[in-house]
């Protein structure tokens, strides 16, 4: 049976724009009156403006003292065929001080015949005659992709990373039995590796998480690697440097290591800033809107990928153009300005080979993403931004709570941050360093040298604020958190949305989660994810994209399109907890509920396993008996449990030296360096956390591989799980209600 997609619930009716071109050919007799004539020989140029386009005002250049003028430009216009679209023409005269307008003239652009090119002579005024030549063509070749398959290149990568895979399972299960392992390229799971969000104690959790997996052979065997947040900051440092994956992360981990020995805030002092402001004036002045989220993402690039800092998403497709590592995944939402994003958010997944939002079945290659379109066509292509920008987009949250990074109150009133921010402590923000890493940390604790410090905090916050407010006026780019969010051109602009009745019109084909609602709502907020169902607004010129922790804090979306048919998750989840004995399912739970919400197969999360088997490296979650196509998942939590007496697994620490090492708290201490906040590790605090989370993954190697193996078997046994994904068109065929979301004129 082919692969249903129940994201599909809004449909994106495709639906062909027009392009208008306009030549403006000459004039005739440009004059600005016999007194103004004798003064001055007019300098003339033509402006266009069709009001209801994007890109909507054109204009030739001027020509000096010139009243026949020939131009010969031609210029384009993108239209929606269903609106009355109307040509303005104003033709004016070049000065030094002020333009001054000649005249204009108008054109019904419906009068024009597809295919059919007309030349029209405008009168302007008694005497001036400009000529035009106009046409019109139907918009065929889309910008976008509207389909729920995959796109042919991922398609391509699946079919060779599914024999690298072969060869993978083999080594890393020699000497078992031939039932555990693949006869074919069909019965090859589809294996996906997630990371959690969680800043910098996330991207260093899940270094040590890939050199495990590396090291074990593991990492042959995965198709994907999904990350959210703080897991996409390491992710986007292995893939974009130049020697992965022919290097493993060994290395590279430690290149990581001195990295983040330093406060990326030092690289807001004066001596930084004016770069930053360059690029964001040069960025602002091409017409794309610019928040903090782009200085954001310099300070991050600046300190993780010094010498990447132009390296776009699309170059690391040389890193799986043969299938030679699992392809990478990243996410953020796109929210709306008025709405909490714990009750909506659509998830946008960026890959090398393309972005987009598989709830409406639309996405563009890497290098549209921030290009204005409308209906489907770019009508301003910009430079594909740099990974660095994106980094910040994945990982906002510290953007949108930019202030607590620094250390001050947020002026922006009441957080929707997830709890696991709320929860941090002011004094754990920016660590004992100051923002001047020139300085000598200050010693001493009295209550001057406190207050001391604390004003320190604040001017340096202050200063930062003052220079933004010097560029930018009142400087909302910095003051609200709708200015700190990243924004980009919505690039569904101008489509057509219609929502099927019931949401899934195809539930009954698809196997998901039977836990009780009660179970799952008594952990989560009765109100998460409320108005999922909701759709883009297509009239929105421009979108915000943010953190997907602000929603929750696992980037299951990705790995859970049916058309992807994960066989096997092996999640790594380093959000924070209240105490280091805390339950660690809230994020898998949300996870569930969102599943279940969408009509997606996924296993069965028991939060009681906690009280049964208490507080474990990983859990293992297995669909029940007859669910079709559930993934099984391997639930790996941040805890420093076996890894106090074990320096590998099954080798016993000895000295005091080995054990002293080891014996450290993630959450219950309170001067603990992994606070979400923190941005700057010592080299001793890095390795210990890279090494707890290799050691963790190392010593439940046997739980993977027995998860391989069942994973194996159920191919075999269930050769359908192979089905090729359904397409848009598809789906279309199928009867079921649809209701008109566009808004109806004059609201």
């Amino acid at each position: 049976m082919a692969s249903i997609d129940p994201y599909q619930y809004i449909i994106v009716e495709q639906q062909f724009s027009h392009k208008f071109n306009v030549t403006v050919v000459r004039a005739e007799g440009v004059t600005k009156g016999a007194l103004g004539d004798l003064l001055d020989t007019p300098d003339p140029y033509v402006e266009l403006f069709v009001p209801t386009a994007p890109e909507s005002r054109k204009k030739t250049r001027h020509i000096d003292n010139n009243i026949n003028p020939k131009w010969n430009e031609t210029f384009h216009f993108i239209l929606d065929p269903n609106q009355q679209n109307t040509l303005e023409l104003t033709l004016m005269d070049a000065n030094y001080v002020m333009d001054e307008t000649l005249g204009t003239a108008s054109y019904d652009i419906s009068k024009l015949k597809v295919g059919q090119p007309e030349t029209e002579v405008f009168l302007i005024g008694k005497a001036t005659k400009v000529h035009l030549e106009m046409s019109l063509e139907v918009c065929s070749n889309l910008d976008l992709r509207f389909s729920l398959a995959l796109c042919d290149k991922e398609k391509m990568f699946r079919q060779t990373r599914r024999e690298r895979v072969m060869l993978g399972i083999k080594k890393l299960l020699d000497m078992e039995k031939p039932r555990f392992l693949p006869s074919s390229p069909h019965e090859v799971p589809v294996i996906a590796i997630v990371g959690s969000g969680g800043g910098f104690r996330a991207m260093v959790g899940f270094s040590g998480v890939m050199k495990a997996l590396y090291e074990s052979g593991v990492l042959d065997c995965a198709t994907y690697v999904a990350g959210l947040s703080g897991s996409t900051w390491y992710m986007s440092t292995l893939y974009s440097h130049p020697e992965f994956p022919n290097k493993g992360p060994k290395d590279i981990n430690m290149e990581l290591m001195k990295s983040v020995s330093s406060n990326p805030l030092r690289l807001l002092m004066p001596s930084h800033i004016t770069n930053y402001i360059q690029a964001l004036w040069t960025k602002k002045a091409s017409g794309q809107p610019v928040t903090f989220t782009d200085i954001f993402g310099m300070l991050i690039g600046e300190t993780l990928m010094p010498a990447r800092m132009d390296t776009k998403l699309s170059e690391i497709q040389e890193k799986v153009n043969e299938a030679q590592c699992p392809l990478p995944l990243f996410t953020c939402l796109h929210v709306k300005p008025d709405v909490s994003e714990l009750m909506f958010a659509d998830w946008v997944e960026f890959s090398p080979y393309e972005i987009g939002m598989a709830k409406y079945g639309t996405f563009m290659t890497p290098d549209l993403f921030g290009s204005k379109f409308f209906m489907g066509t770019v009508v301003k292509k910009y430079e594909e931004n740099p990974i660095h920008f994106l980094m910040g987009v994945w990982g906002s949250a510290f953007s949108i709570l930019f202030n607590r990074v620094l250390g001050v109150k947020d002026m922006a009133g009441g957080s929707t941050m997830e709890e696991e921010l709320e929860q941090i402590k002011p004094q754990h923000i920016v660590g004992e360093d100051s923002l001047d890493n020139d300085e000598e940390p200050r010693k001493g604790g009295t209550e001057n040298q406190e207050a001391e410090d604390e004003f320190h905090r604040h001017a340096q916050a202050s200063w930062v604020q003052r220079m933004f407010t010097s560029l930018f006026g009142e400087s909302a780019l910095f003051n609200t958190r709708e200015g700190r969010a990243g924004k980009v051109h919505n690039f569904m602009l101008g489509l057509n949305l219609s929502a099927s009745i019931p949401f899934s019109p195809f539930s009954d084909y698809m196997c998901h989660s039977t836990a009780p609602e009660d179970e799952v709502d008594a952990v989560t907020d009765p109100d998460e994810f409320d108005r999922i169902y909701e759709p883009l607004d297509v009239k929105s010129k421009k979108i915000h994209v943010v953190d997907s922790g602000l929603t929750y804090n696992l980037p299951y979306p990705l790995i859970l399109r049916p058309q992807r048919g994960v066989d096997l998750i092996i999640s790594f989840d380093f959000s924070a907890r209240p105490s280091d004995s805390s339950p660690p399912f809230k994020e898998l739970l949300l996870a569930e509920k969102w599943a279940r919400m969408n009509k997606l197969p996924f296993p069965k999360i028991d939060p009681k396993v906690f009280d049964r088997e208490g507080l474990k490296e990983c859990y293992v979650f297995k669909p029940k008996k007859g669910e079709k196509n559930c993934p099984t998942i391997i639930h790996f939590v941040l805890v420093n449990i076996n890894f106090r007496k074990f320096k590998a697994p099954g080798v016993a620490r000895e000295t005091e030296e080995e054990k002293e090492v080891a014996d450290f708290d993630i959450f219950d201490d309170p001067e603990t360096p992994y606070s979400t906040f923190n941005f700057q590790y010592s080299n001793e605090a890095y390795m210990r956390l890279h090494d707890l989370m290799e050691f963790n993954t190392l010593n439940n190697l046997e739980v993977i591989k027995d998860a391989i193996k069942d994973s194996i078997v159920y191919r075999k046994d269930n050769p359908s799980r192979c089905a090729m994904p359904l397409a848009l068109s598809e789906i279309q065929k199928k009867k079921f209600i649809k209701r008109d979301l566009r808004s109806k004129p004059g609201k």
